[in-house]
Formats: structure tokens, sequence, C-alpha cells
């Protein structure tokens, strides 16, 4: 979108929220770059230079705006909705993997060389991987030095910078001020946060509709993982350097997100995966449009317009998860998964609440006796084959993962049947074209509201609704009066 001039220009006059994220307006007589709803732009046309990321408008030598915060807006939903090698690579970049694993890790969980991604993320993003993975370095410092106490030292560290004098350098460089500076202009009421706890606010568009977001994730909550508390989601998170808890409350106009973590290293991390849970960076206004097209759809988008998919921290565990749910209700979903949990998960310190546990990765489950679970024998050894071929990289599911890869050889795992691969294409890796024709929620919606019933029919009717038929069966749950669709009384 940023090379549409006069769009950009428009949005940026109109200080438009919905183009927050989309691109970056670099001002020539301020040197200062925005985010497009900058309360504070107005420059001329002529002065206006734009950047499809922030990496980009800082290589240009801007700063972030002090006012609009550009570098905390929403992320582009691009990286969400794609699916090709940039999309991949920058779902990869956003957790934490060039930090940890170099662009050689990169290029060898995305299967081509350094050299083609570095070329293809500098075409379109205008910034290769280092300079993405360091703009997002500058945002975790900015959120570490504002919303915590820790010493400057143990500041740049957690944030991933190899010195302090390279955290001081681009911190200056990216904010206009240095460390120091940036934490005596933030003001912090006598009622703070408790030690070891962070407090953050996670952006997103307008609107956002909570009921069936958090409903669903309360609803499915596995026992001692999940659960709801005092009008918040929390869960245990499983992150590189150690186990984390968070909770997650939806409020007016952003996500309130409490974090404990063992290690601050992974908080760029955690953000970027409660962020994906929550499908935070979707552009509900694109969807909406075209959803209300359809005559069917128009009524129940226009009843609670801006409903998310509920997703996952975790693609594994949710594959284990989908398996574990099949021809079962949610009540007992949850209790298989909670049996699991106690005889497999990691213990985990809660001081806030009742949770106990990680879930259990693959290689904790290798070992499974089968025999303990309350299933039927094909589903036993649905999840034993599964858990196997999870281990073994066979089935490889996680954030930059090729979705019609990860398709196929899900297929290819006996037991996983096309209402398995969608659901986990659809919660855990996070397709927005993911559909689910076989589900008896959506086919008991179908009938409700005058929709084909069979599967081939209905997947025929519901090729309008491309790119976004996982939002569609979202508002098609929502004909349904189950505890997936509203936020918990309690």
């Amino acid at each position: 979108m940023h090379r549409e001039t006069e769009r950009c220009v428009r949005a940026v006059r109109s200080k438009d929220a919905r183009f927050d994220g989309w691109f970056f307006t670099g001002v020539l007589t301020t040197g200062i770059y925005c985010r497009p709803s900058c309360p504070a732009m107005s420059p001329k046309a002529e002065n206006m230079r734009f950047y499809p990321s922030a990496a980009a408008a800082q290589q240009a030598g801007f700063r972030a705006c002090k006012r609009c915060r550009p570098d905390a807006s929403p992320g582009s939903p691009q990286w969400n909705e794609r699916a090709d090698l940039v999309a991949r690579a920058m779902r990869l970049i956003a957790d934490g993997v060039v930090d940890r694993e170099g662009v050689p890790g990169l290029a060898a969980r995305l299967g081509y060389s350094a050299r083609q991604i570095e070329r293809q993320l500098v075409a379109e993003l205008g910034a290769g991987p280092l300079a993405l993975a360091r703009a997002q370095r500058a945002q975790t410092a900015r959120l570490l030095i504002e919303t915590s106490a820790l010493p400057m030292a143990e500041i740049a560290f957690a944030a991933g910078f190899a010195s302090i004098r390279t955290f001081n350098g681009t911190v200056r460089e990216v904010f206009g001020s240095a460390p120091t500076e940036l934490r005596a202009k933030t003001s912090r009421g006598p009622g703070g946060t408790p030690p070891g706890l962070l407090a953050l606010r996670l952006p997103h568009r307008e609107p956002l509709n909570p009921s069936n977001l958090f409903g669903h994730l309360a609803a499915t909550a596995v026992p001692g993982v999940e659960e709801w508390r005092d009008g918040a989601y929390r869960r245990t998170l499983r992150l590189p350097h150690g186990p984390g808890v968070v909770a997650l409350r939806p409020l007016r106009d952003h996500v309130d997100c409490r974090l404990r973590l063992t290690d601050l290293r992974d908080l760029t991390i955690a953000i970027s995966r409660c962020r994906r849970l929550l499908d935070l960076d979707a552009d509900p206004v694109a969807v909406d449009g075209l959803l209300r097209e359809d005559p069917v759809l128009a009524p129940l988008v226009a009843r609670g317009p801006g409903r998310r998919v509920p997703r996952t921290v975790d693609p594994a565990e949710f594959a284990v998860r989908a398996v574990l749910g099949q021809q079962v209700s949610v009540a007992a979903a949850r209790t298989h998964a909670g049996r699991l949990v106690l005889a497999h998960g990691e213990p985990v310190e809660d001081p806030d609440g009742g949770l106990s546990r990680l879930f259990p990765t693959p290689a904790a489950l290798n070992d499974l006796d089968p025999a303990r679970l309350a299933l039927p024998r094909t589903r036993r050894s649905t999840l034993r084959t599964l858990v196997h071929a999870l281990e073994s990289g066979e089935v490889r599911l996680e954030t930059g993962s090729d979705w019609e890869l990860a398709r196929r050889r899900l297929a290819a795992v006996p037991g996983i049947g096309p209402w398995t691969v969608e659901s986990i294409a659809m919660r855990g890796l996070g397709d927005p074209d993911a559909f689910l024709p076989t589900d008896l929620g959506l086919r008991r919606a179908a009938r409700e509201t005058g929709l084909p019933a069979t599967p081939a029919a209905l997947t025929t009717r519901a090729a309008p609704w491309r790119p976004w038929r996982s939002y569609a069966v979202q508002y098609l749950w929502a004909v349904d009066d189950h505890p997936i669709n509203h936020l918990p009384v309690h």
C-alpha cells in the first residue's frame, strides 16, 4: 500500500486509524515517522514519504514520533493473511527466530537461502531480517523502560542487545531520546504493578468483539493450563528461556496484558504469541466489509461486528487438543486434555491464580501409553501417531509453517480427517481461509440460516467468502447459543 501515494495521503489527512500498521509516514521537515492516525501530523503532501515498515523508516533516517508511537501500532494484517515467503518470514521474525537463531536459522526454517530471504524482504519491506529484528528489539526495550523499574543494563540484555553501547545508541536513534530520558517521561502512579509483573497494552484495530474470542478460549480452557479469572483469560506459556504466565483482559480500546516471565528475554516472543492467540493484527473492516456482501451473513455481522478467530500460542499443542476433541463435546475434550496435562505437563508456579502446568510437548508425550486414555482405540492410535510425527519433524507446525504443506502432512496421518486438518489450519496455523463444512455447529447454523447443509454444497456456497472463510465460521457459530459465543459471567 505504501506505493499508493494518493491513498496514503488521504489516510494521513483523515487520520484514519484503520491504516495503522499498514504503512508509516516519514516527514522530511521534522525527521520523524508516524502512524497514519497521528493527531499531531499535518504536513504537506510533498514532505511525506511512505514506508512499508517501521524498520524501513528507521533505516531512512527517521525517528519515531513521541506522540503517536508508531512502533507500537498493530502489526500489518498481511503477515497473518498471506502464506508466501515474506509473510512466513515476518511471522517468524515476530516470534524471535532471528534473535535466537540468526538469519541462517530463519533461512533453515523457511527452506530458502539467506540471500533469497534478504532480497525479498528488502524488495517488499525496505529492510532485511536484521533491520526488522532490530526495530523489534527497540520496541521491546521501550516497553521495558516504560513499564518496569529494571536497571538499564538488564533491559539491554533482555531486549536482545549485544552491549549497553548498542542499546543506548539504538534507543536514541529510533526514539530521539536516551533510555533514561524515556523513563523520566513515563508517568507511573503510586499503585503500580507488583514486582515481577509486567503490565502492557496490546493495541488492535477497531472494532473488536470479545464475546466469541474470549468466550471460546474460556469455554475450552484446559484445567491447569488455562482459566478465566476476574474477567481475564489466563494461561501458561512455554517460552524459549523458561515458562511464563499471562492474563489477558479485553478493555474498551485495547487488551490489557499482564505477564510474569522467568526470563525477560522472552518478552517479545510472549507478546507476539499473545497477539496471534487473540488475532489482534486482523483488519476487521476489510473482513466484515466482504462478509456483509452476503445476504445471509450481513445481519450476523451487523449484530456483532469485529469477530476474531481464537487461535493458539502453540500450534503443536492445538493439534494434540484437536485430536482429543474429535467427535466429543467441549466438556469431554477439556477433560481428556486435563488428564493429559496432569500426567505429563511440567509444573509451574502461579502466585496469582490456579494455573499449575505447561501443556506437554510432543517429546514429553512420545512415551505416552494410549491405553491409559479414556478414548476409543482408533483415536488413541491417531494421537500416538500424531505425537510421533510432530516429534520427528515429519509434521511441522509452527508460526512460519507453509499452510498447504502442513495440511498435506496432517492429512497423511491415519485418523486425521478434513475437520481436524481445517481446525488446525484455522486455529493452530492461523490460515484466515480455513473452512470446516463438516463441523456439526456450522451445519446447524447453515440449517438455521437457510444455507446448504451438505458439506459439498456449503463449500460451494462459501466460495464468495474467500479469503475470510475462517471469520465466516465465527459468525455462523454465533447463531448457536453456546458458551463459546459469550463472555463468562463470573
